[in-house]
Formats: C-alpha cells, sequence, structure tokens
C-alpha cells in the first residue's frame, strides 16, 4: 500500500460517511464537507424523507466497515408487497421463495447519522457541516466553498444528484452527463399507529395501491407507524398542479385510495404542507477524473426509487472502490480508470430497471400476465436454482453486477414469454433453461 493520502470529500448522506469509513481502514485522513446542518443536533423537516429499503448489497457494505450490528436491531424485514386493490381487497406478493429473502425497512435519517457517527469514531474523518461547495477548479485542485477557497490533493464526491463535482468534471472531461426528468414526483403521508400504539397495517410487507399511472405506497417504521409516498404525475389532468384545493386532494383519495382516508387522519393538511420532491435519473459515462477525482452514489447515478436500490446501489460503490484499492495497492490512477470501466455500466443497468418497476409496481402488478409470469419464474427456480434466479431475487438478494442481471433478466424474460405464448413446450423451456444459462456461482 502507498503512503496514507489525506483525502477531500463533499457530501455526508449516506455514501459520503461509509466511504469514508472504508479509507479511514486504509489508514488515509479524511475531511468531508457538508452543505446541511449536522442532523444529528437539529429536527428534520418532514416530507423528504423516502423511506429506505435496505437490502444484501447495502448490508455487505454495512458489515465490511463493522457498523452492520449496530444498525441491524432498527430493521425491519419486509417479505413482499403487500397489493390493496381499489375495492379493498389485499393480496401478499413475496419478493422471494426463502425464508431469507426478505428487504428491510430503515429510518435514513437513523441510517445517516450512524455512519457519520461511526465514520468520526475512526479517528482519521472529520466532517464540516454547513459548508457549501460553489466551485471545483480540477486543473488547479482547489475548491471554492461559501467562505473560503482550499486546495485539496484528491478529491471524492458524493454531493447528490446536483453535484458540483460532476459539473466541474463535466465541463472538462467527456463524462456525457446527462439527466432525465420522470415527469413524476413524490409527496410523504403519514399512517400513525393505532390506539393502541400498534401498526394499523401488516408490518412484514411494503404497501402498494397500484393505480396505473400513478401509486401510494407504504413502509414500516419502528414507532408503530408508516410513512406513505405518493409517486404522481407532475402535470396533467390528473395530477399534483391540479390538486390545489381540498376538495380536490379529497376527491383523488375517495376515488383512488378509499381505503386510506381513516389510515392518514391528516391526510389534507399534510397532503397541503409537505413539499413535492421531483425525481429524475443521472447518467454519467465516466466517474473519474485522471487519477485526482471521483464521483459515486447519486452524484454519479441518481435512480428513481423503485426497485430500492438507491442507497443500496450507492453502497456498493463504496465496496467496489474499496477491492480496487486493495486490488491495486492504492494506485489510485487504476483505482480510479477500473471504477469507471467496472461500474458505469452497473449504474445504467440499474437506473433503467428502476424505471421498468415503476411501470411494474404502479400497473402490471395486478394483472394476470404478471402473475403467471412470476409463478413460473419460481417454478423454474425451485427446478434449477443453480441457473434461473428471478431477476427481482438477482437485484435483491445477490451480488450479481447490475449489467449482468439486466442481461441474464432479459433472457429469462423472453424464454418466459415463448413458452406462455405457445411457442415453447415445458419440455424445450427446461432444455432452453440449460442451455441458454450458465451456472450461478
Amino acid at each position: 500500500m502507498r503512503d496514507n493520502d489525506h483525502i477531500t470529500m463533499v457530501g455526508a448522506g449516506l455514501a459520503g460517511p461509509l466511504m469514508a469509513s472504508y479509507l479511514s481502514g486504509h489508514g488515509h485522513s479524511v475531511e468531508i464537507h457538508e452543505k446541511r446542518e449536522d442532523i444529528r443536533t437539529v429536527e428534520q423537516s418532514a416530507g423528504r424523507s423516502i423511506n429506505l429499503a435496505l437490502s444484501k448489497r447495502g448490508i455487505d457494505a454495512l458489515k465490511d466497515v463493522g457498523v452492520f450490528d449496530v444498525i441491524s436491531p432498527m430493521m425491519l424485514p419486509m417479505v413482499g408487497r403487500m397489493i390493496h386493490d381499489i375495492d379493498g381487497s389485499v393480496h401478499l406478493q413475496k419478493y422471494g421463495q426463502k425464508a431469507s429473502e426478505v428487504i428491510y425497512s430503515i429510518s435514513r435519517a437513523f441510517l445517516n447519522k450512524t455512519l457519520m457517527d461511526h465514520a468520526e469514531n475512526t479517528g482519521n474523518v472529520n466532517i464540516i457541516f454547513d459548508h457549501s461547495l460553489l466551485g471545483v477548479d480540477l486543473d488547479s485542485s482547489e475548491l471554492v466553498f461559501n467562505d473560503k477557497r482550499e486546495s485539496f490533493d484528491r478529491l471524492f464526491g458524493s454531493d447528490g444528484s446536483a453535484s458540483v463535482i460532476r459539473d466541474a468534471m463535466d465541463k472538462l472531461s467527456s463524462i456525457n452527463f446527462r439527466r432525465k426528468p420522470l415527469g413524476h414526483g413524490y409527496k410523504e403521508l403519514t399512517i400513525p399507529p393505532d390506539a393502541k400504539g400498534d401498526h394499523r397495517m401488516d408490518p412484514k410487507a411494503l404497501h402498494i395501491w397500484p393505480r396505473g399511472e400513478f401509486m401510494l405506497i407504504a413502509l414500516p417504521n419502528m414507532d408503530h407507524s408508516f410513512t406513505c409516498t405518493l409517486f404522481f404525475p407532475l402535470d396533467g389532468e390528473v395530477s399534483f398542479s391540479t390538486m390545489g384545493s381540498r376538495e380536490k386532494i379529497s376527491e383523488l383519495f375517495n376515488s383512488y385510495f378509499p381505503d386510506t382516508i381513516e389510515l392518514i387522519p391528516d391526510l389534507i393538511n399534510e397532503f397541503q404542507s409537505n413539499p413535492i420532491g421531483k425525481l429524475a435519473t443521472v447518467y454519467c459515462d465516466k466517474w473519474h477524473y485522471k487519477d485526482k477525482t471521483m464521483i459515486f452514489g447519486d452524484a454519479a447515478h441518481a435512480v428513481v426509487p423503485f426497485f430500492g436500490q438507491g442507497m443500496n446501489a450507492s453502497f456498493q460503490d463504496c465496496s467496489v472502490i474499496n477491492e480496487l484499492i486493495i486490488r491495486y495497492n492504492g494506485e489510485w490512477s487504476e483505482v480510479h480508470s477500473e471504477f469507471s470501466n467496472q461500474q458505469v455500466p452497473n449504474g445504467h443497468a440499474i437506473a433503467d430497471m428502476a424505471l421498468e418497476n415503476y411501470i411494474e409496481m404502479r400497473d402490471s402488478v395486478n394483472e394476470p400476465l404478471y402473475q403467471r409470469r412470476r409463478e413460473l419464474e419460481f417454478e423454474l427456480e425451485e427446478k434449477f436454482n443453480d441457473r434461473f434466479i428471478p431477476r427481482y431475487s438477482m437485484v435483491s438478494f445477490h451480488n450479481m453486477p447490475y449489467s449482468k442481471v439486466y442481461e441474464r433478466g432479459a433472457v429469462q424474460l423472453n424464454l418466459i414469454n415463448g413458452y406462455l405464448s405457445g411457442e415453447l413446450s415445458k419440455e424445450k423451456l427446461h432444455e432452453s433453461v440449460l442451455n441458454g444459462l450458465s451456472p450461478i456461482r
């Protein structure tokens, strides 16, 4: 390992402190600049959390740095999607077939605070709050803050989807940054505990009210409440732009989510006071600049939240960087270039899968064809468990690169569609799985 470096990082959200813990483990000193106040000392504003879904990729990273045991008591397991139909009926669609195949609801604020504490406790990490980055001069290795200019030796950007570091890279290098708005936004609402202090719905599921062009979801919290998120068009006849009155809000929920009226007692006030978040996807074709700067997490590949992988993908970035530091013995030029080569295709793949999953969650989950596909996926997984794994399971319960998941998922879907359309017999389907899918190790 080369001599220890001083590393400057921008962004103390979820991925930044995790990466700092990895870097500290190699003996590097890390200074993180964060534009917000310290969330451990100030009250959080309502309506901006979007509950987090933690799965294998994220869990493995937390275990790597030794913080998982602190976090695990605050994780709530969710075994599947509880679908709420418009007539009030509900049914559960499990995520996987094994007892271990669950995802976990966790508080963003708790996780962020815990990761900051853990990073600072390594002794090599210092976080400076209320310190907004205004610009970057990559050629002269200078950062421009709201109160001063500061030079850096090595720069890590975890400054989110509006990354200043990424914008500076884009001006000097061919990273081909593009931001693609979804045209949909989100608003958070709250289902409080019932009169006895218990959850009002099954806490072991992610609840979904799929309604075609939009949906409502709810994730359980440790205090026995649920955080609901309405994903909804920004403009159009039925959209956030037309929900300007109490009457319109009431009409929307009575028409599309009637069983939630009693569950969300402060519906109107929350809807009117909580902010609207906008959703977009960030793509870049390169995540580093020379051997001095790299971006990771949302700065490199912000995704829409419909596969529950935004945080998990960002945490896996940190794991990959750590593995590359070890592999290349701390030679940063090798680490930077290989990080881009390896992770850019994976960032694009999970971004595309998240967009596809929005359509699935808000619309397809109640279609007979979708349900038959899921049944067949589980049948094939049971019969060929070393070759056939449903795409959702590959993403959430395995560490297979997202780009490989995307490719393999497309092959599997073609086989399933071929069988369901009558083009393939059951015997030919099984033969095609054996011949067309290599064993998964």
